[in-house]
């Protein structure tokens, strides 16, 4: 099975960008604020995930060395 092509992925993320803006009755300033909002909060996720992994790997390094 092929790669996709980029502009495969232009038009893909075209499609969903439609998607999300008739989901916000046509606005587009609406469908950025969404983005922007779920943006926020996958960066929120990503920063815990990391702490807990930073938590995870000092614990393993105290471990080992005992």
């Amino acid at each position: 099975m092929p790669h996709p092509t980029t502009n495969e992925y232009l038009d893909e993320y075209d499609r969903e960008l439609d998607k999300i803006v008739a989901a916000c009755d046509g606005d587009p300033r609406s469908a950025l604020k969404a983005l922007l909002l779920v943006n926020e909060q996958l960066e929120h996720i990503l920063s815990c995930l990391n702490a807990e992994l930073v938590k995870h790997v000092l614990r393993h390094r105290r471990q080992t060395l005992h």
